[in-house]
């Protein structure tokens, strides 16, 4: 009697082992491969489906294996039933758990081929993958045979109270849901808040956006709601390019024309050769302003994005300022006359 005992736990330890095994085989030998081969392809969707059963295989045949172990000779039938609901919740946890990778991935991947409109923000991903988890817990409250229709009743009534005691947090979650729906505020925008903050959007999380300032590099972290309710300047739409605006003096006594001619070269030259320019946009000069001590004028130019605008002005105040030196064009200091009637003197210090 003892020996048979013996045999049937061995032949119980085997299956356990065999199906740990399999599963190890699985996930280093069989899931690891594919997942390199699915990085080389152009095809996006595989490294989607492989990545959301990665680390399962083991959990799901070790649970196969314990499963067959119950079924070797005669045990207990309530701790077979226990063990047999347990494994039922692991093997459905999983299938949840892939699910949910699934759905991120693939909201990530839509939004991408989606041309930037969505951005996968996190809040998007977070929503999506939460909405699958919450699903998935009841289909395995369900397959347990617990009654869910009570569970759903209280999570109403306790809702009302989580949203009492939580409104700034569900204020800013829903104003991040409305900043992503609205689409005026993007991934990748550089704006400008009328709170002086201003910076790429990196991500729209569910308390807080977070934006790259410039040139620094540094994180500011908005929340969703202060973001909303403030007046944004978007440098990123209706399109990325942008019109830059220098203001250049020169003396009274200098040819109007020809000094045009030279800053619409000049200006042109740079667009052209400065990466960050566009040279299809031509250039604009605009007389403006008699100053104190020069005529005043605004030269704009067209640049691809907003970061470009730093080399392209730096570039056209260097060449231009050399062109004026050349062509004996005077950008003149500051100066001012003050003429005495009378033939008198101005007042020296102190006197």
């Amino acid at each position: 009697m003892t020996e048979i005992l013996e045999n049937l736990w061995i032949q119980r330890l085997g299956f356990v082992v065999g199906g740990l095994v399999l599963g190890f085989l699985m996930e280093f030998v069989v899931i690891r491969r594919a997942h390199k081969l699915a990085a080389r392809s152009r095809f996006k969707w595989d490294d989607v489906l492989i990545g959301s059963v990665r680390g399962l295989a083991t959990l799901g045949f070790g649970a196969g294996g314990v499963y067959l172990a119950l079924n070797v000779g005669a045990l207990d039938p309530l701790l077979v039933s226990t063990t047999q609901r347990v494994l039922m919740a692991l093997v459905l946890g999983s299938v949840v758990i892939a699910a949910t990778r699934a759905v991120g991935g693939a909201v990530e991947m839509v939004s991408d081929r989606a041309g930037g409109a969505i951005k996968s923000p996190t809040l998007v991903v977070n929503l999506a993958r939460m909405a699958v988890g919450i699903l998935g817990l009841f289909f395995i409250l369900q397959n347990l045979g617990i009654d869910i229709t009570a569970l759903i009743t209280a999570l109403g009534i306790g809702g009302i109270a989580v949203a009492l005691a939580l409104q700034d947090t569900l204020g800013n979650l829903f104003a991040g849901i409305q900043i992503i729906v609205s689409k005026q505020v993007r991934q990748g925008d550089y704006i400008r808040l009328s709170s002086g903050e201003e910076g790429w959007v990196t991500d729209v999380m569910g308390r807080s956006t977070t934006i790259q300032t410039f040139p620094d590099g540094n994180l500011v972290t908005v929340p969703n709601s202060l973001l909303a309710s403030s007046i944004v300047k978007n440098l990123s739409k209706p399109r990325k390019a942008l019109w830059v605006t220098l203001e250049v003096g020169v003396s009274y006594d200098s040819d109007l024309e020809h000094v045009e001619a030279v800053a619409l070269e000049v200006a042109g030259q740079v667009l052209a050769e400065v990466d960050g320019g566009v040279p299809g946009e031509e250039p604009i000069v605009r007389y403006h302003t008699f100053g104190d001590s020069s005529i005043n004028f605004d030269v704009r130019m067209m640049v691809r994005e907003f970061r470009s605008q730093g080399p392209v002005r730096h570039e056209f105040i260097k060449r231009l300022h050399r062109r004026f030196g050349d062509e004996g064009i005077e950008i003149p200091f500051p100066i001012r006359t003050v003429i005495m009637q009378g033939g008198q003197e101005p007042p020296t210090e102190g006197g």
